[in-house]
């Protein structure tokens, strides 16, 4: 009964975008704990789904599980399978179980993941896409230091590996502009443990900018929220957005350490469809990591997003190059604490 409840409730909150007659789709996304508007992971990788849907006419529908469950998550997938879905897309680390649950229940359908992998061995409807966050998080750190900032933050969601990539990596990124320009920065350095704004963030925020901490990278889903109200509060603060351009969202955003979720989803439906709704066989059961080489990561570019008043874009360019050819390498270890010099890292608990 509780499971059929469960089925009930996801299937009233889906959402369909040009369904057909009979109230079907081809493609579903199913979101972790946030919705398709959070500004961050699940809408970045939700505008793939449409952008896909729409040019190519193929009908797609979102799904919210009804709590933050793998069980709820699950039943989300199923009900989505069960109103035709062709391949489900599925943004977040919290789907590893979700995924690893249903794949070979389901062998007719194309699974892609994003920012994680079944937990256990993907199957071969499964195709996982994991990101580089060292590389976007050190794109940042660099190019803060290098517009002249040097009262730094890093507040983190949960401490899990794609967050601790950013983390670590801004750190490297910080380290090699100071030493480039012979300053020594501070960085208060924590995580909130949650995804979630909440309050006590908030708090903890307005005491960073009270101190006077310039720029926090905020990273990970709706935290930002907390720390861009205590920017405002403070008069003076700024925030560095993560996951897809958040420049939008404040003109205290100076920039943003971005994976190209957008047109991962993009490209890997278009492999798909392309091979007849099946995954290609170089895409079966594969963990493909995107990184710098790829285009997968990077700041934004744009002419209103590009908020940088000293850190020139040909200087980013080049930066980026040096990622792309290999000749700048970024340390992924999420194990160990990056080694500093001269940049002060404060990790609070």
């Amino acid at each position: 009964m509780k499971k059929l409840l469960a089925l009930v409730m996801v299937l009233a909150l889906a959402l369909p975008f040009g369904a057909l007659a009979a109230d079907t789709y081809e493609i579903a996304l199913v979101t972790d704990v946030g919705n398709i508007d959070d500004k961050s992971f699940n809408q970045a990788s939700w505008e793939g789904v449409v952008a896909f849907g729409e040019a190519n006419n193929v009908t797609h529908a979102y799904y919210r599980p009804s709590e933050d469950s793998t069980d709820a998550r699950v039943e989300s997938m199923k009900a989505a399978i069960a109103k035709g879905a062709k391949v489900v897309v599925l943004p977040g680390y919290l789907f590893a179980d979700a995924v690893a649950a249903v794949q070979n229940e389901y062998p007719e359908v194309s699974f892609i993941v994003l920012d994680t992998a079944p937990a256990g061995e993907a199957a071969k409807n499964t195709y996982s896409v994991l990101y580089h966050e060292e590389q976007a998080g050190y794109l940042a750190g660099y190019a803060i230091v290098k517009d002249g900032y040097t009262k730094l933050g890093f507040l983190g969601g949960m401490a899990v590996p794609a967050v601790v990539r950013f983390g670590y990596g801004f750190v490297q990124g910080v380290e090699a502009a100071a030493k480039e320009l012979g300053v020594e920065p501070e960085i208060k350095y924590w995580y909130a443990d949650t995804f979630s704004p909440n309050d006590d963030i908030k708090t903890k925020m307005n005491a960073w900018y009270t101190e006077g901490t310039e720029v926090v990278f905020a990273c990970g889903g709706g935290i930002y929220l907390s720390a861009l109200a205590a920017a405002e509060e403070s008069g003076h603060g700024k925030l560095i957005g993560v996951d897809k351009d958040q420049a939008f969202e404040s003109e205290l955003i100076v920039t943003s350490a971005m994976k190209n979720l957008t047109g991962s989803v993009v490209q890997a439906l278009t492999r798909i469809y392309e091979n007849g709704g099946k995954l290609p066989e170089d895409m079966q059961g594969v963990v493909a990591n995107l990184g710098a080489a790829d285009d997968g990561v990077g700041l934004p570019t744009a002419e209103g997003s590009w908020r940088f008043a000293k850190y020139t874009l040909d200087e980013y360019n080049a930066l980026y190059a040096q990622l792309k050819d290999g000749s700048v390498v970024v340390s992924a270890d999420t194990d160990n604490q990056p080694a500093v010099e001269i940049t002060k890292v404060d990790y609070q608990n």
